[in-house]
């Protein structure tokens, strides 16, 4: 028999291995490289987490469902852009966008996540439309927005490979 409980386990497992290993390929894509090691995990994870996010049970199409088949198309691009294309041309400057924004939803749907599990949150935006929900949202937003741009620069200005 099918246990839920066991794929939201694992299902937010992959969400919070992709979050970590998020932070050093943005930090590799500011400096102009990319983190094999890391990167191979980042976006392996962030995939799967977006994939078997549409496996959990809901009573229809939901916002989540949205957040993850966009999650899923940045991940491909991201991928094929890094794999399929070899970062050439235009493609490093995809690659880097893409990958950016992939981990902007995972950080998205985190804070989600934290507002709605965390008792403190919780009580501060019970129905995640409270100022400090829009707040937070709003900071992670302004966050990723000058990342986003930032690595779109410095990827494609220093382009070399690091380990």
């Amino acid at each position: 028999m099918f246990d839920p409980t066991a794929l939201v386990g694992f299902h937010t497992w992959l969400s919070l291995v992709a979050i970590v290993a998020g932070f050093p390929v943005a930090a590799g894509l500011l400096r102009g490289h990319t983190k094999p090691g890391w990167t191979g995990v980042f976006l392996s994870t962030a995939f799967a987490t977006s994939a078997t996010g549409f496996g959990l049970p809901a009573p229809g199409l939901l916002p989540s469902h949205i957040v993850g088949a966009i999650s899923l198309a940045l991940i491909v691009v991201a991928g094929f852009a890094l794999y399929g294309r070899l970062l050439e041309g235009a493609w490093r400057r995809t690659y880097a966008i893409a990958a950016v924004l992939a981990f902007y939803l995972l950080l998205f749907v985190l804070v989600v996540q934290l507002f709605l599990k965390v008792p403190a949150l919780h009580a501060l935006a019970p129905t995640g439309s409270e100022p400090p929900f829009a707040l937070a949202q709003g900071i992670l937003f302004l966050i990723f927005a000058g990342l986003t741009w930032q690595a779109a620069i410095r990827f494609v200005r220093v382009p070399r490979l690091a380990g």
